[in-house]
């Protein structure tokens, strides 16, 4: 089956954390980008964090660094985003998606890259 999933949102106070998670099911080449986007109403998706699959060379929003950390498991496909100390301005429809590896910050934290995605999951954090 051809799948992106991801889940673990939910609704949160602000300085609470959350881990969200994320099984991709779909075939993959070498050497990928997986990563995870956020959308607010009316807005684009944006990159929030990002990996490449084989190197691990990871990417933040200049927002989350120093409380989100991406982290990943090859042997399962999956992938997981440790949020820590969220902030109303956090929330949104978080989004994980797939797609050929894209080595620069430009290109993997640019949701138009990627060609595989879940349904989302509502992360709302309340001040």
């Amino acid at each position: 089956q051809v799948q992106v999933a991801e889940s673990g949102g939910g609704m949160v106070q602000a300085g609470d954390s959350l881990t969200l998670s994320c099984i991709d099911s779909g075939p993959r080449f070498a050497d990928h980008s997986m990563g995870w986007f956020r959308q607010r109403p009316g807005n684009e998706r944006e990159g929030i964090s990002c990996t490449t699959w084989n190197r691990k060379i990871t990417y933040y929003a200049t927002s989350v660094k120093g409380r989100f950390t991406i982290s990943q498991d090859n042997a399962k496909n999956t992938l997981w985003l440790q949020m820590n100390g969220l902030k109303p301005e956090d929330s949104g429809m978080y989004y994980c998606a797939a797609a050929v590896c894209r080595p620069t910050p430009e290109e993997a934290l640019d949701a138009r890259q990627y060609d595989r995605w879940g349904q989302g999951t509502q992360v709302t954090v309340s001040s």
